[in-house]
């Protein structure tokens, strides 16, 4: 990926623009009260200086009672009606701003749900989202640096034309030049001092904008290389891990500590702070020095009062300010481009077109379900080969249908394929003899009631997590918890069903095991009663006591439901009706328990073996 200075003008700037449509969408109601609370911030000083201008002019010169009267009046009611203003909008922006956490969260949860499920899973990928997060955590690089600077560089911008606007007349004024001033006077009445003194303005804006930018770039780059040395020494927060402890990893852990530690990335950057700073702290005092020397010179021959002065004075000091910020947030927002690109290289990753308009259609005794594969492979993005290769099989209503084999094998990448996770790269997944990407997704799913491995519990209520719903059939959750062997355990429980999960969300919430938790995804499964089960590595975390429990409660449920089992148990595949074992992603062996372990040059016979020995041996 190009780094922020090398992608040119129009891509930065493209970049940023992108940038802010997407802040804008996320944060609508957020950001003009944020920009409007910026601009009347802006305008509080500005009328200030122009009244204090106008006052002590009055009192320089005619010194009437009634305009002093009259100038003190607006001043007071013009800056209590805009503090009175400034704080009302305040108060909408720290509504809206106390929101804005949640809407950067339902932001990317919603990224992450338009996107295609094998792509989610693509090790660039994950590796790419976690830059994304490490960053938005990290400094709040991506979007969250937008936002939090629109409101600095919008005030600073209105500063700058403010600025403008009120010491124009400063450059325009010219008296008549008397023979009897000085050299420098006369110099100082010319418009060619008006000329010089511009373009020193100009030419401080431009180095503090360059100088600014270049600080920026070099102490960024040292930033990144200290954030990407603590990405490498991530292990570090497994420091009290009991690995850490038996292993006596702590020495070597320190060790990386220290490297990690070493200041020479900071080091190098409050080099570039202060290499940069002074060059622009130079630079702003001889523009002041020459500034403030023309301004008094213009009130010594006249042409403005001494309120003027104090105006000029403020103005330009402002002025200046506002250059600087500007530059300053311009240079965060081109540094900022590297991790924004990256969520845009995140953000157009292939969308998830679920696809399919046509119904399921009824399925029920004289309908009964029939899933076939044919001719199905798959490979995963990015890689050469298949983790499916030309799998053909067919498995009716009613009947168990268990997928063996090893490690890598195919099994779950099988089961996906079957839950539209991934779509096959070849063949046809049919259900009833249509193709089930042809199938409206929601009425799709509703027929599968899946258990994977690496199963996910939510910090709500353990109905909630049962049924995906707030309203659900109590009794039917009640039975599904039964059913699993968690009764007694629901029953101990004060809440019961409304006992949350987690106790980070919930004082009175629980942790529960992996054996429980296994449990209760399993019995979420039972609570959606769909035609097919799924069950990839069910049982996993359960004892075998446990084990033969579920299994022999699942006997009693799935009465004329189809299910799918995985399993490295072979013992637990012995009820299906048919096993099919596969080996590098093709089909290798199918067949009956009884009928594959006859076969003593069969995978599966070999697995068998494998796994029966400890068993004997211990016996």
């Amino acid at each position: 990926m190009k780094t922020s200075g090398k992608r040119g003008f129009r891509k930065n700037l493209a970049l940023i623009l992108r940038g802010y449509r997407v802040v804008f969408a996320v944060w609508g109601k957020y950001i003009p009260w944020n920009l409007l609370q910026a601009a009347v911030s802006a305008v509080m000083p500005f009328f200030s200086l122009y009244m204090t201008r106008a006052i002590i002019d009055e009192l320089t010169t005619t010194r009437d009672i009634r305009t002093l009267t009259t100038l003190a009046l607006v001043t007071l009611i013009g800056l209590l009606l805009i503090r009175i203003v400034h704080r009302l909008i305040q108060g909408r922006v720290h509504v809206y701003g106390s929101d804005t956490w949640r809407k950067d969260l339902l932001f990317y949860l919603k990224t992450q749900n338009h996107l295609r499920f094998d792509v989610l899973e693509n090790p660039d990928i994950t590796l790419l989202r976690e830059s994304i997060f490490s960053a938005k955590y990290a400094t709040g690089g991506g979007l969250q640096i937008l936002l939090w600077n629109i409101d600095i560089l919008f005030r600073s911008i209105i500063d700058i034309v403010f600025s403008v606007c009120l010491t124009f007349s400063l450059f325009s004024l010219h008296s008549a030049v008397s023979g009897a001033q000085s050299g420098f006077l006369r110099w100082v009445q010319s418009p060619l001092s008006a000329l010089i003194v511009l373009a020193l303005i100009i030419a401080n804006a431009a180095i503090s904008i360059v100088t600014t930018n270049a600080e920026t770039q070099k102490v960024g780059h040292e930033w990144q290389e200290l954030a990407r040395q603590n990405t490498r020494f991530s292990c570090l927060t497994h420091i009290f891990s009991a690995d850490a402890y038996l292993f006596k990893m702590h020495p070597l852990i320190l060790r990386a500590e220290e490297k990690l530690t070493r200041p020479a990335y900071i080091l190098r950057a409050q080099k570039h702070k202060i290499k940069y700073g002074t060059i622009r702290i130079v630079w702003n005092h001889l523009m002041m020095a020459a500034l403030y020397t023309f301004i008094a010179a213009k009130v010594y021959v006249g042409d403005i009062g001494i309120g003027s002065f104090l105006l000029y004075q403020g103005t330009v000091a402002r002025f200046i300010a506002a250059v600087s910020e500007v530059a300053l947030i311009v240079g965060k927002l081109i540094q900022n481009n590297d991790p924004l690109e990256k969520l845009f290289e995140y953000l157009d990753l292939p969308s998830d077109d679920r696809g399919g308009i046509g119904h399921v259609g009824c399925i029920d005794a004289a309908h009964p379900i029939e899933i076939e594969f044919q001719d199905v492979s798959y490979r995963y993005p990015g890689s050469n080969q298949y983790a499916v290769s030309h799998a053909s099989f067919r498995i009716r209503q009613g009947q168990s249908l268990a997928l063996v084999g090893p490690n890598g094998s195919g099994k779950s990448t099988m089961i996906k394929l079957l839950c539209r996770l991934y779509t096959p790269t070849a063949g046809r997944i049919l259900l009833n003899g249509v193709d089930i990407a042809s199938l409206d997704h929601r009425e799709y799913i509703a027929l599968l009631s899946v258990v994977f491995q690496d199963l996910k519990l939510f910090s709500f209520s353990i109905g909630e997590n049962l049924s995906a719903d707030s309203n659900y059939d109590r009794a039917k959750a009640q039975a599904a918890m039964e059913t699993v062997g968690l009764g007694a355990y629901l029953a101990s429980l004060e809440d019961g069903l409304d006992t949350y999960l987690h106790k980070d969300y919930v004082k009175k919430g629980v942790n529960v095991s992996g054996g429980e938790a296994q449990k209760i995804a399993i019995a979420r499964a039972v609570y959606k009663d769909a035609p097919v089960y799924v069950f990839d590595e069910p049982t996993a975390s359960l004892d075998a006591i446990a084990e033969a429990e579920v299994y022999r409660h699942f006997h009693t449920i799935r009465t004329n439901k189809t299910s799918i089992f995985i399993s490295h148990r072979l013992s637990s595949c012995r009820f299906c009706d048919e096993i099919i074992v596969l080996d590098h992603g093709a089909i290798v062996q199918t067949g009956s328990h009884d009928a594959l372990v006859k076969v003593e040059n069969g995978l599966y016979h070999t697995l068998w073996q494998t796994q029966a020995q400890y068993y004997v041996e211990e016996t």
